[in-house]
């Protein structure tokens, strides 16, 4: 069984956490893993940074600028991760970014490369669902990563269904509308409905919420009608101008996680 199947067969509420890769500091990457895990993570989601993001707000874009800017990239990230199974050997990591760098670098160098470092999926939110199923699948399958796909409340249900059928890992569910890290609260009602519409769906993947989560009360709100929640802008915010990032990082987990 994969880290990530074992995740959702062990625990109740997971708690995803969202960073980026070379932030706050270009080495910052797996003691900042470590520490999050320690302090109670259940799955660690690790920005790839990008200049030009599709779905990330000010604070991750932000982050993403800075990084860049401190030197990361896929090559130096993969070096990196050759210490993520010394420092975290169970927990399921994902890598999120978009397809370009990906593309840059080579699709299947990628996975090949993300596989070797112990990597179990990846979430690419401007990959085409077409392309992904009729060339990169069999890639995914090849290399043993998984597939995390985005819902939001425009999704269809026919489209809902697809993306279920074609990972195996969990589905994302976006809260609302806009990107990462929005202040602006949708319509609780409407929210709600749409969180018991998808659970009603008796979808075979898990499901965790994400967007906008950014305290214990969010977090356990979303665990009302999922099996966990995302969070990452309100983590980058934690972590900016922390004179020690990873403590900065394990205190915010355990924000979360207290009773």
């Amino acid at each position: 069984m994969n880290r990530i199947a074992q995740a959702f067969q062990s625990k109740k509420n997971l708690l995803n956490t969202y960073f980026t890769a070379g932030y706050p500091g270009l080495h910052d990457t797996i003691p900042l893993a470590e520490a999050l895990v320690n302090a109670g993570a259940d799955i660690l989601e690790i920005g790839m940074p990008f200049s030009d993001p599709l779905a990330d707000g000010p604070v991750i874009q932000h982050s993403s600028t800075v990084a860049l800017a401190n030197g990361m990239n896929l090559p130096v990230l993969f070096e990196q991760l050759q210490d993520l199974r010394a420092a975290v050997p169970d927990t399921p990591v994902l890598l999120m970014g978009y397809l370009n760098p990906v593309m840059q670098f080579g699709v299947e160098a990628f996975l090949k490369r993300a596989a070797e470092v112990g990597v179990d999926g990846l979430i690419l939110p401007d990959l085409p669902l077409d392309e992904y199923e009729e060339m990169y699948h069999p890639l995914f399958q090849q290399y043993g990563l998984k597939a995390v796909f985005l819902i939001t409340p425009q999704t269809s249900e026919a489209r809902i269904r697809r993306l279920d059928a074609l990972s195996d890992a969990f589905l994302y569910l976006v809260s609302g509308p806009g990107t990462t890290g929005g202040t602006t609260l949708p319509d609780a009602e409407a929210q709600q409905q749409y969180f018991k519409r998808i659970a009603g769906m008796n979808l075979r993947n898990p499901r965790l919420i994400g967007f906008g989560i950014a305290e214990k009360t969010g977090f356990d709100r979303a665990c009302q009608y999922a099996d966990g929640a995302i969070i990452g802008s309100a983590l980058i915010r934690a972590l900016e101008g922390a004179s020690d990032a990873p403590a900065a990082a394990a205190a915010f987990v355990q924000g979360i996680r207290q009773a």
